[in-house]
């Protein structure tokens, strides 16, 4: 995420090539509503049809581990650490599956090649180790798309050509683009263990919805009641196939209105005493250094999970220097923090501290599954934090 006016005093490579900041506008939704905002399209035949996905299972000693990665977000030109930090990373926790959760690349990238050689910069430390893989979308991915003309759809067959991702096509008929879950199966047998649900929450809002404009609100966009609709009847499918509810975390880029109401203890309030009670109720910990930007509608999402109950957390990014988890009724809610190293964090020399990803442990033995989730930081690993710019050249681009 980047707030509006942050964009202005932007200091990345990203603005010093022309069209920069101006490519942010273009990208935004029509004016008017999508066609289908308000009308699920997911029937029940095709929720019945190939639950299966995508095959992953627990290893043979019951575990299984999920990295997330957020907002590498840059260009062609990576700052060279964004890639030690996941190589770092991925080296050091050695997970079975790993999300690029959103905001993958930015604006700066004037051609498709230079969009797709800055999708490959954060592929190829996963690629290299095998380690398979799958992608979401945030609202920074199509800044370079009014330049390059390849949007969301063409990223997400770009990614699919990887040997090691496990994205699919997605849902047909969803707002978004590759909205999908992936099931992982028991180390013993074929039934489902646990699942990942990997969710578009979109860019920005339209300009207008009935005549009406949104100065005033957040601009960032929400899931669509389709979307959440279609986890549901879908969540009931994989139940009925099943016998049993399959517990699962889901991957937005753009937080719930929830995120910032567990943080506060409050839907209105924001006082230091709502959020220490907050932090005994919720269990938060981490970091929160700036206000969670959820768009203006709340999607219903949390109402629909609490009434599955089969959502053990709902993981996002976008807002870059947040890095807090808490339990919000029953439902784990938190942020991955950063990644990238080519885009805002702290202010001053503390720029780069938060820089990191998100770990998940899970286990079979383990009531719920999920057994462990905490942060790990760039500065673990002894790299260099100085609040500079350390861009390379792209990474070697493999013959299509």
């Amino acid at each position: 995420m980047m707030k509006e006016n942050e964009s202005k005093g932007m200091d990345r490579r990203a603005f010093i090539k022309a069209g920069g900041a101006g490519t942010l506008a273009l990208t935004m939704a029509a004016a008017g509503l999508p066609g289908d905002l308000f009308e699920s399209r997911v029937q029940a035949e095709e929720i019945s049809e190939k639950l299966e996905g995508p095959r992953l299972s627990f290893n043979s000693n019951g575990k299984f581990k999920v990295v997330q990665f957020n907002d590498t977000q840059d260009d062609e030109r990576i700052d060279r650490r964004t890639i030690q930090l996941m190589e770092k990373v991925l080296d050091s926790e050695k997970p079975d599956f790993v999300v690029l959760n959103g905001d993958n690349i930015t604006g700066g990238c004037d051609t498709e090649l230079e969009m797709k050689q800055a999708m490959n910069n954060v592929v190829q430390p996963i690629e290299k180790r095998g380690i398979r893989w799958a992608a979401t979308f945030g609202n920074h991915d199509e800044d370079s798309t009014p330049k390059s003309g390849m949007d969301e759809s063409g990223m997400l067959k770009f990614y699919m050509k990887y040997k090691h991702n496990m994205n699919t096509p997605g849902q047909k008929g969803l707002t978004g683009t590759g909205n999908m879950n992936l099931l992982i199966k028991k180390s013993k047998g074929n039934k489902a263990a646990f699942n990942l649900w990997l969710l578009d929450s979109g860019r920005y809002a339209p300009q207008t919805i009935a005549g009406q404009d949104f100065k005033g609100y957040p601009t960032w966009d929400w899931l669509r009641f389709n979307q959440v609709n279609w986890y549901y009847e879908r969540s009931k499918a994989i139940e009925k196939r099943y016998g049993y509810k399959v517990p699962s975390l889901v991957f937005i880029h753009i937080p719930l209105w929830e995120h910032r109401f567990m943080w506060w203890g409050s839907v209105d309030g924001r006082t230091q005493a709502g959020h220490d009670l907050a932090v005994a109720r919720h269990q938060i910990n981490g970091e929160r250094n700036e206000d969670e930007c959820p768009g203006p509608i709340n999607s219903g999402l949390f109402t629909a999970m609490l009434d599955r109950g089969d959502v053990k957390g709902v993981f996002c990014g976008h807002d870059h220097i947040n890095t807090y988890c808490g339990n919000y009724y029953g439902i784990l809610l938190g942020y991955a923090g950063n990644t990238g190293f080519g885009t805002y964090g702290l202010s001053g020399p503390d720029r780069n501290r938060l820089r990191g990803a998100r770990v998940f442990n899970l286990d079979e033995n383990h009531e719920g599954v999920l057994a462990d989730t905490h942060m790990v930081f760039a500065k673990d690993f002894g790299i260099d934090l100085t609040a500079n710019d350390q861009s390379i050249d792209p990474l070697p681009l493999e013959k299509e």
